[in-house]
């Protein structure tokens, strides 16, 4: 029984390994492994995120994006655009809000691409994500029922803080190619 379970184990841990991303984060790199730990708390929560990182295009991760709000409210962070199995590159998040909200959190955001065209469109630059675009909170199973809207799908990973919000507003992104 204990040999049966540790083989499991084992060919478990070399199948999570082998698939964990796309892409290999340069070891020197904050942001890179700043967005690595990112993915594997996601996949942690969700194990179905996986397929998402394999047939997307290509996906920005913001690995640390603060929020917080007393009525008008407002968020950031920064992150990297990730396609064909390398960083393309970087891009910044902005949010502001107004409406019932409380509070602050913090949070990893994952934007996929479905294909090329919703890709070069966010690389293009201030690519916005309006009221209209819903983010899907990762937990386990979230993967399964998700989808794309005009292809893009918005995963969030809330990591910290308490907030109670009834808001409206949009996110506006810049994005940078890496030379």
């Amino acid at each position: 029984m204990r040999k049966t379970l540790f083989s499991l184990l084992t060919l478990t841990l070399i199948l999570s390994l082998s698939t964990a991303w796309a892409w290999e984060p340069d070891p020197n790199d904050k942001a890179q492994l700043e967005v690595q730990a990112a993915i594997l708390a996601m996949k942690a929560k969700d194990p179905g995120m996986d397929a998402w990182f394999k047939n997307a295009a290509g996906y920005a991760v913001f690995p640390k994006v603060g929020k917080g709000a007393i009525g008008i409210g407002g968020a950031h962070g920064n992150g990297l655009v990730i396609a064909g199995d390398k960083v393309v590159g970087t891009t910044e998040m902005s949010q502001i809000s107004i409406g019932l909200s409380l509070g602050g959190q913090s949070y990893a955001e994952f934007i996929f691409f479905k294909d090329a065209t919703a890709l070069g469109d966010f690389k293009r630059g201030n690519w916005e994500a309006g009221a209209q675009a819903s983010a899907v909170i990762v937990k386990a199973g979230a993967s399964a029922d998700a989808a794309y809207n005009k292809g893009v799908a918005i995963f969030t990973n809330i990591s910290g803080g308490v907030m109670a919000d009834a808001s409206v507003g949009g996110q506006k992104f810049e994005y940078t190619a890496v030379k």
